[in-house]
């Protein structure tokens, strides 16, 4: 893991996203699982338990990946990445609609973006002696 940036962002972030993802439901108590408005993790990011589970599977993805292959890392980084750049952009027009089924809000697009930035340029910048087939991506 020491040689690959790959590895360790998307272990790292793995791990963070873990984690926020369980603190998210101490402050989703009474929520409803796919409520517009959420509660508040560490008093700024919108939460309720849908999005709690989306972070719980992203850094379960990401924790997994990062641990396993260098391709399975640059594969999940880029991956979630993109989804984060898309989410990141998108959201802005949710917020105050119904379709915001995450209780997403300012602060969230703005962390969704840097986080965007941050797996895309290793997926994309790092190791890239490092081919990942379609067959390598699905392992």
């Amino acid at each position: 893991m020491r040689n690959s940036p790959n590895r360790l962002v998307a272990t790292i972030f793995g791990a963070v996203y873990l984690l926020v993802g369980l603190l998210g439901f101490a402050a989703t108590g009474g929520v409803g699982f796919v409520a517009t408005q959420g509660g508040l993790l560490l008093g700024i990011f919108e939460v309720n338990p849908l999005h709690n589970i989306a972070h719980l599977l992203i850094g379960a993805a990401l924790l997994i990946a990062g641990l396993t292959r260098v391709a399975a890392a640059k594969a999940v980084n880029t991956t979630v990445g993109v989804v984060y750049l898309l989410l990141g952009i998108v959201g802005f027009f949710l917020v105050g609609t119904a379709a915001n089924i995450l209780a997403l809000n300012t602060p969230d697009h703005f962390l969704h973006l840097v986080s965007a930035i941050v797996l895309l340029g290793t997926g994309l910048g790092a190791d890239r002696g490092t081919r990942v087939s379609a067959a390598a991506a699905a392992r």
